[in-house]
């Protein structure tokens, strides 16, 4: 119908030419004062055709118009699938739509070409800042000072994103290094603990957690950021108190601190691209970069991710790890 009424709307003279000429005629004949019945046959003879032809052009246009519908979604064949020319300005049409085709295609070479570019250097630096950072690292084991303990926190810091650029990257690259096999969740999560051991201890928080000893299937190296991402954010925004690891029913697992919380209204968009909300606002240092990167991984694995919070009592986030619609390696 939709169709139809657009061209109903194209064809709009032509149909008010036809209009016109039928009145022209029918005053002739009324002015003439000739009979009736002998226009009433040619006239009906004329309606025949005319819808005749209507229905045949209508046709016509809708073969022609699902033909260049359906060509939208192809690339490099959309100018050998064009319809048959019918008049000069589809053939102009048509030189119009090869010459955007070819703009379209020089614009995706670019930009692929500096995408990749912009990749392999950011790949490169993110390597070669981790030799500095290894050598301050061992230049700071060598003293047991407030001020080293401070330096070995911030370095740490700048390690955590460092490896939040290179997951970045590992994430958008064609290319991934997924191992998928049954892993300890114990393993994962001390390991990932491990790690922020120092934080706990600067900041004076406990940790609440009990072995599960269960396995879970998995990429280990993958998971391993997600948690550690999600500890990072639980650290930044506990000034006192715990952060626990349980394991509900359903192996959801759950990391719950007791810090500041998140806004009701910020909840739903935490995991979105960016988006810092209230808390990040007032942090002035939040890149909104964290949780969507842990919301990308954990589709990529199979896993769900949500949060659940309150203002001032703190936050809880779950990580489903039930979804194992994986392929064992």
């Amino acid at each position: 119908m939709k169709l139809w009424m657009k061209y109903v709307k194209q064809r709009r003279r032509g149909i008010l030419a036809g209009v016109l000429f039928c009145a022209v005629f029918t005053i002739s004949f009324v002015l003439y004062q000739l009979p009736v019945k002998a226009v009433l046959y040619p006239a009906a003879l004329c309606f025949f055709l005319g819808i005749l032809f209507t229905i045949l052009d209508y046709r016509r246009v809708k073969q022609k118009h699902d033909l260049l519908a359906g060509m939208q979604e192809l690339t490099d064949l959309i100018t050998e699938t064009l319809p048959a020319v019918d008049g000069i300005e589809d053939e102009d049409y048509q030189d119009l739509i090869r010459m955007f085709k070819r703009e379209h295609r020089k614009v995706v070479s670019d930009s692929q070409r500096t995408y990749s570019e912009m990749v392999d250097y950011y790949t490169i630096w993110a390597h070669q800042i981790k030799t500095p950072i290894a050598s301050m690292r061992l230049t700071l084991q060598n003293e047991d000072t407030a001020l080293s303990r401070q330096l070995t926190n911030d370095l740490f810091r700048i390690e955590q994103y460092v490896e939040m650029v290179l997951t970045f990257l590992r994430l958008n690259s064609e290319s991934t290094d997924y191992v998928i096999r049954e892993y300890e969740l114990d393993g994962i999560i001390r390991q990932s603990v491990k790690k922020y051991a120092g934080e706990f201890i600067s900041r004076r928080l406990s940790l609440v957690y009990e072995p599960f000893h269960m396995s879970v299937l998995t990429d280990e190296k993958w998971l391993s950021f997600v948690i550690e991402q999600v500890l990072s954010n639980a650290l930044k925004y506990t000034p006192s108190g715990s952060i626990s690891i349980t394991m509900e029913p359903g192996n959801r697992l759950c990391i719950r601190d007791t810090g500041i919380g998140i806004a009701p209204e910020d909840l739903p968009r935490i995991f979105e691209h960016g988006y810092t909300g209230y808390n990040g606002r007032a942090d002035k240092k939040a890149s909104g970069i964290g949780l969507y990167l842990c919301k990308r991984i954990c589709t990529r694995l199979g896993h769900g991710i949500e949060a659940e919070s309150r203002i001032d009592e703190g936050t809880c986030i779950i990580i489903d790890l039930s979804r194992e619609h994986l392929e064992v390696e």
